[in-house]
């Protein structure tokens, strides 16, 4: 392709001349006149209504009223319409754990939750204080007595225990 596209530019002789064609006039001849005949018997053309199924529930129609800014309306809701919800204040309903652990737990700054569980287990921790919902994030802990190596804003948000303290006893929901 590229070697029959060359030879087109460096051979203009073959392939025709590169030299543009003058613009001739058409003749005056080539134009005629073209004649429409009308008769009287014809219909006009006229555009009827659209059918119903154009117009939308909230369509503005030459009858529709609107209501003013801080007027109340004289028909219609006045109010928000009420879903039936459940109680907000029930009791929170988890679906049961696969297995529970009890132990102890002990803190350290790497900002991670570990256990010897896979990562990306969902683990919810309890302890006097209280329960953290978190993802194992990291392999641990060292010591085989331990079964949860936490983060230290996690473990004295469940210890319920002095800051001077560094292990407390939890039971671990694994799901």
């Amino acid at each position: 392709m590229l070697i029959a596209a060359l030879a087109l530019v460096a051979l203009p002789g073959l392939a025709g001349s590169r030299v543009p064609n003058p613009i001739e006039p058409l003749p005056a001849s080539a134009f005629q006149p073209l004649s429409v005949p009308a008769s009287e018997a014809r219909s006009t053309i006229s555009i009827g209504s659209l059918d119903p199924a154009h117009a939308a529930a909230g369509s503005v129609a030459a009858d529709t009223s609107f209501i003013e800014p801080g007027a109340a309306p004289d028909t219609g809701p006045t109010g928000r319409v009420g879903i039936n919800q459940p109680d907000p204040n029930a009791a929170f309903v988890r679906k049961p754990p696969r297995y529970t652990l009890t132990g102890e737990a002990t803190f350290y700054d790497n900002g991670t939750t570990a256990m010897r569980l896979p990562r990306g287990t969902i683990v919810v921790i309890c302890g006097a204080a209280g329960c953290v919902e978190r993802v194992v994030t990291d392999w641990g802990p060292q010591k085989p007595s331990r079964v949860v190596d936490l983060y230290r804003a996690d473990f004295f948000a469940i210890c319920g225990c002095a800051r001077w303290s560094g292990t407390t006893k939890v039971t671990v929901s694994i799901y």
